[in-house]
């Protein structure tokens, strides 16, 4: 299986894997209504060779994402790595430089295994405090910028400032939401599986 890859790489689909919390991984949603799901009917509809690895799990914090990617990297092989981590982290509090130290090291790691990485950005409510907040949101376009990476900048963007279109917890978006999420990727991923 790997010759043959190897043998016609200019031919074989793109390989992306999506590594992210609850937001990538349809929490309170019918399946095939995430942002994740529109992305793949996207791909195929501009004619994409591409297929998408979604390796998101409800809950999950950076550290937890870094643990788990050296073996997704080694098990799928990807061309292009989205890393959309961190919310969690904020929510619970964790201090700034871990969850930044932990994000680096999955860049790191991604672009080791020659995948090309976006990071998705994300802003948190100031419950911990302004200073908290800013630093929070301000940690992912230095991690891209350091990196060289491409960078989604926020990905409730024209989601977080509308209520109506939360599920009660008012942290998880419903489906309506889920276009606008695509939205807000789409051209930053478009590039990536491009070429």
């Amino acid at each position: 299986m790997l010759t043959i890859a190897s043998a016609c790489a200019h031919s074989a689909p793109k390989t992306l894997l999506v590594l992210g919390d609850s937001l990538s991984a349809e929490y309170g949603l019918a399946r095939g209504s995430g942002w994740v799901a529109l992305l793949e009917k996207k791909i195929r509809q501009e004619k994409i060779d591409a297929v998408i690895v979604n390796a998101s799990i409800s809950g999950e914090t950076t550290s937890g994402g870094k643990a788990r990617l050296p073996a997704l990297l080694n098990q799928h092989r990807p061309d292009v790595v989205v890393i959309e981590l961190g919310g969690n982290d904020g929510l619970r509090g964790l201090p700034v430089k871990a969850a930044m130290s932990n994000l680096n090291d999955m860049v790191k790691a991604a672009q080791t295994a020659k995948a090309k990485v976006l990071l998705v950005g994300m802003q948190i409510p100031p419950n911990y405090g302004q200073d908290y907040a800013r630093q929070f949101s301000r940690m992912y376009g230095t991690i891209a910028k350091e990196a060289n990476i491409g960078l989604v900048p926020f990905l409730l963007e024209g989601v977080a400032e509308r209520p109506e279109l939360f599920q009660a917890d008012r942290i998880h978006p419903q489906a309506e939401a889920q276009p606008i999420m695509l939205d807000n990727m789409w051209p930053h991923l478009k590039p990536l599986l491009s070429k």
